[in-house]
């Protein structure tokens, strides 16, 4: 190594009667690969994958790092790269003149490694410094680092390089943490940032409606902060974990056991693996060795193109790289079994392994590109001698061209391209092989809607099924249920539980029940609305046909009735207690039966009005003519007492006017009932869950119950007087017959209260109407049957002889 005014890596000895010089400490580093040129660039890749685990007491100097374990994946990073140095070599329009030579060093998948190779191409290996006057500087001695592969070794290889400037291109580690510059300010990429990458998972897995999931990850920076950022966009799309596992492929036994037993015990069926593929190789490894099969892998980048990895012991790489490559051994090397001898000069044309294997194109193509930036950065700056690594950089940073492709080769403030990815589908061949298909792209430049696009292709599925795994910690909640969570589980786990009456849900898996409108109702599926049933009595129900035939019914009988009163209509029977109360109790009678019709039929506001006024004071008018009638028989009896003049305070114009008077007073209360707080139509939601109940609401109930107490009133001063009457000669003791309507009448409406307010719906009105023929049948067969039993089977009663004998006897 050398001294650099900016790097710090080396010490000053004095020696006696010597000029200071900066020497190294510890043995030089050799790269694996190298070749001289005008401009240097140097490379850090993996050619192994792992190294002997040593455990050193402190007691004498550590011995160099033992790689093991031979990574194909290496030397075709390396292949990439050479080819495009060769590439740019040989072209004209691109550093005309000078050559590009580099320095390969293999890290062994070691992060101690690779800062220490990181500094032997920053500083140089030569053990003591040129003997020179001047301060012990230098500029760095390559321009650029290609590498490394992995998350963590560049985070370590940024820092410690980063405040010198010496740009780090890497092809493969994805970290979003390397895109913060105030840490890794030197540090660019070729392949996009896993805050895109662990989205486009998230996005995946929310697509194909897996919600239930399996996740493990290398326990390193790539994975824990690749797994995190995948975490939180799961948990925003409603996606659950039920469980979330790391492990490094050095890891004991112990350890990756663990693994494998939570993923025995899980119910989820997807699994997302951000994990290297040297991880996960280990991993499948240990999953065959259990026979777990039967899962869908999501996987990132780290290991979607699987190779097979090698365990080597020699540490000479291109001779161990040639008998793996070739299944051959040189004679210095230990022979197995009846395996060929190596010539060097073997074919490449039947190979067929991992190196061979161009699947990881892309991944090459951004070793390509990343070369391609260094010179295209090299030659703008038109680059003869050595440059600062500041104003390199800088370039690199800024530094837009294209690929013979026509792909555009950029860096963002954060040193990262355009975030595109490719959805790739494993799909085995027939002969064996496993296709890499390329199934959908993801762009993250593109309306979040629009970012995953998949290509209508047939997709294979996890024991080559055609089929789309289900992965659901529970069903999805068909419409007409909504999700009720589980006690201490995730947000995935829930029961469904089928909406109440009157509310629904016509989604699939909806969080809550919508109640219906209050004029519908839900049906049995619970997942619709449907209108409600109106419900009143209506002419067509049984009900209302009955009520009605009744109604008219009496209607007709009281008018035969009237038409016998007038046909006999002097006759004495007809002409005794004022004929006329008579003839107008019948029509009172006749509007009784006629206004229970307005009870039947839809509510409407004027039919709400009539129904309640006309019952009141048809009522009333019938009452009042009974009420007269009542006191006429009493006056008649009275007055036939020596000295009484009764009669003749209420004689003919006396009883008119007193029905007119009684008739006017439920009049008025009508009249300040309906100006004050009239009936209206009301649609009933309450009584019935399922129906509508079409009713007319009283709107004042003090005018209503003062409607029906005055008829109460009414009936009973009626029955009081008629009670008194009710030991007169039988020949004339109407009172017996008014005393029995009344009673009758009375009975009906003490008992239609309790009934009314306790009938639902139609059968309170049905329960009022009831009332209403009852209390009327009553008085016509009370008072006027008796009569008209006379006049038509007793006519030799129907005399005035008749009807005055017995007075004339009982008078004395």
């Amino acid at each position: 190594m050398f001294c650099n005014k900016t790097f710090t890596f080396k010490f000053t000895v004095t020696l006696f009667n010597q000029i200071p010089v900066c020497r190294q400490r510890g043995d030089p580093e050799n790269p694996q690969l190298s070749k001289d040129g005008d401009i240097m660039l140097g490379a850090i890749f993996s050619f192994h994958s792992s190294w002997k685990d040593k455990r050193d007491a402190y007691m004498h100097k550590p011995l160099p790092l033992e790689c093991t374990s031979l990574n194909f994946r290496g030397f075709q990073f390396a292949q990439a790269m050479l080819f495009a140095i060769e590439e740019i070599n040989k072209a004209t329009d691109l550093l005309p003149g000078i050559s590009l030579g580099y320095a390969m060093y293999d890290s062994c998948g070691s992060i101690a490694r690779s800062v220490r190779v990181a500094l032997a191409l920053a500083n140089g290996n030569e053990i003591v410094s040129a003997r020179s006057e001047a301060p012990c500087t230098r500029p760095a001695q390559m321009q650029a680092i290609m590498g490394e592969t992995s998350s963590s070794p560049c985070m370590a290889i940024a820092t410690v390089i980063g405040p010198f400037h010496v740009p780090l291109i890497s092809h493969y580690a994805t970290c979003a943490c390397l895109s913060d510059k105030t840490k890794y300010p030197s540090f660019l990429r070729t392949i996009p940032s896993d805050y895109y990458q662990s989205r486009a998972l998230a996005q995946l897995v929310k697509h194909f409606g897996w919600t239930w999931l399996g996740a493990i990850r290398t326990n390193d920076d790539y994975g824990n902060n690749g797994m995190a950022t995948f975490t939180e966009t799961a948990r925003q799309l409603g996606i659950c974990l039920e469980y979330s596992v790391s492990f490094f492929r050095t890891d004991p036994p112990d350890k990756i056991q663990k693994v494998i037993d939570i993923i025995k015990v899980s119910t989820s069926k997807v699994i997302v693996a951000f994990l290297s593929h040297l991880d996960m190789d280990v991993l499948i490894h240990e999953l065959s060795h259990h026979n777990l099969t039967g899962y869908q892998w999501v996987g990132s980048e780290g290991w979607i193109f699987d190779s097979q990895i090698a365990e080597m012991d020699s540490n000479d790489i291109v001779r161990e790289f040639w008998e793996m490559l070739f299944s051959c051994k040189f004679k210095r090397s230990k022979s197995t079994g009846n395996q060929r001898e190596c010539t060097g000069h073997e074919d490449l044309t039947g190979v067929h392994n991992s190196f061979t294997d161009m699947s990881l194109m892309p991944i090459f193509n951004n070793v390509y590109k990343g070369v391609y930036a260094v010179a295209h950065a090299l030659h703008d700056l038109k680059c003869v001698n050595r440059e600062p690594s500041s104003k390199i950089l800088q370039r690199i940073r800024n530094i837009q061209f294209k690929t013979k492709e026509g792909v555009d080769v950029y860096f963002n403030e954060d040193g990262d391209p355009a975030a595109k990815y490719e959805i790739i589908n494993w799909q085995p061949t027939e002969n064996g092989f496993v296709d890499f298909v390329t199934v959908g792209l993801y762009d993250a430049s593109l309306p979040t809607d629009n970012q995953l696009n998949l290509q209508n292709k047939s997709l294979i599925w996890a024991k080559n099924s055609k089929r789309v795994p289900v992965s659901v910690c529970s069903e999805k909640c068909p419409p007409g249920t909504r999700k009720v969570l589980q006690k201490g589980k995730p947000v995935c786990c829930f029961d469904c539980i089928r909406c109440a009456e009157g509310e629904i849900s016509n989604i699939t898996d909806s969080v809550a029940c919508v109640r219906c409108h209050p004029e519908f109702w839900s049906n049995e599926r619970r997942d619709a609305c449907v209108k409600k049933e109106a419900e009143f009595l209506s002419y067509e129900d049984i009900m209302g046909t009955l009520l009605t035939a009744a109604s008219l019914f009496g209607t007709c009988m009281t008018a035969f009735v009237a038409f016998i009163f007038f046909r006999h209509r002097k006759t004495p029977i007809v002409r005794a207690n004022n004929s006329e109360l008579s003839f107008l109790l019948l029509f009172s009678l006749t509007l009784c039966f006629l206004c229970s019709l307005s009870f039947i039929g839809r509510p409407s506001e004027w039919s709400c009005m009539l129904r309640h006024t006309a019952f009141g004071i048809t009522f009333v008018l019938c009452i009042s003519c009974v009420l007269g009638k009542t006191i006429v028989v009493l006056m008649a009896f009275r007055a036939t007492l020596p000295g009484s003049n009764l009669i003749k305070w209420f004689g003919p114009t006396q009883q008119r006017l007193s029905v007119l008077v009684f008739t006017l007073i439920q009049v008025a209360i009508c009249i300040m009932w309906l100006t004050i707080s009239p009936p209206f139509p009301l649609k009933n939601f309450e009584e019935f869950k399922d129906k509508i109940i079409l009713e007319c609401a009283l709107g004042s109930a003090v005018g209503f119950w003062a409607v029906l107490g005055y008829i109460g009133i009414l009936a009973i001063l009626c029955f009081i007087l008629a009670f008194l009457a009710r030991k007169l000669p039988d020949n004339f003791n109407e009172a017996k017959f008014i005393t029995f309507s009344m009673l009758i009448f009375c009975a009906v409406w003490i008992t239609f209260i309790p009934a009314y307010v306790s009938s639902p719906g139609k059968f309170s009105v049905a329960v009022e109407i009831f009332a209403i023929l009852a209390s009327s049948f009553g008085l016509l067969f009370c008072i006027f049957i008796p009569k008209c039993y006379v006049i038509l089977l007793k006519p030799e009663k129907n005399t005035k002889k008749n009807m005055m004998g017995k007075v004339a006897l009982k008078s004395f």
